[in-house]
């Protein structure tokens, strides 16, 4: 804790008055996190054709994993003792995937069978074999090759 506040620039007093536990503090930056990742799908679909959104949100995904290294064991009792809700942390990446995925087909960009579990299962698959910042390059050649398979086939003339 004292780390943290000094890498915040605030007193320990002024850190604990605002999150007296550790666990207070790593849920505080973890729904931050959800939060921001979940708008990140809206704001990437303002911003770019939903394929695009879709591969840029991957790459958000992986960022928001790898910050996970080094809360990872008061994350998972946190969510065992019920203090995180798991499932509506899963509810609202779903959510977040599913909007890309609704834009892409209506824009022809992205297959119809696919679904948002078929992608957070895959991601996850994906930053397990090749985490972030280790293995970045392996996990970007992973992601283009999702991407290529979340396109529809080209039909013959």
């Amino acid at each position: 804790m004292r780390a943290i506040a000094r890498e915040a620039g605030v007193g320990i007093g002024t850190l604990y008055r605002h999150f007296p536990t550790r666990e207070s503090l790593v849920d505080a930056v973890y729904r931050g996190q959800v939060t921001r990742l979940t708008s990140g799908a809206r704001d990437l679909l303002g911003q770019l054709p939903p394929a695009a959104a879709m591969r840029r949100w991957m790459d958000l995904f992986g960022d928001w994993i790898a910050t996970k290294n080094g809360m990872l064991d008061t994350l998972l009792a946190m969510i065992e003792s019920g203090e995180i809700a798991h499932a509506q942390t899963r509810t609202e990446l779903l959510t977040a995937i599913t909007a890309i995925l609704d834009a892409g087909r209506a824009a022809g960009d992205l297959r119809r069978d696919v679904t948002a579990e078929d992608i957070a299962a895959s991601l996850i698959g994906i930053f397990t074999v090749a985490p972030r910042p280790e293995r970045e390059a392996m996990a970007d050649r992973l992601l283009n090759l999702l991407m290529d398979g979340l396109r529809p086939a080209a039909r013959p003339d």
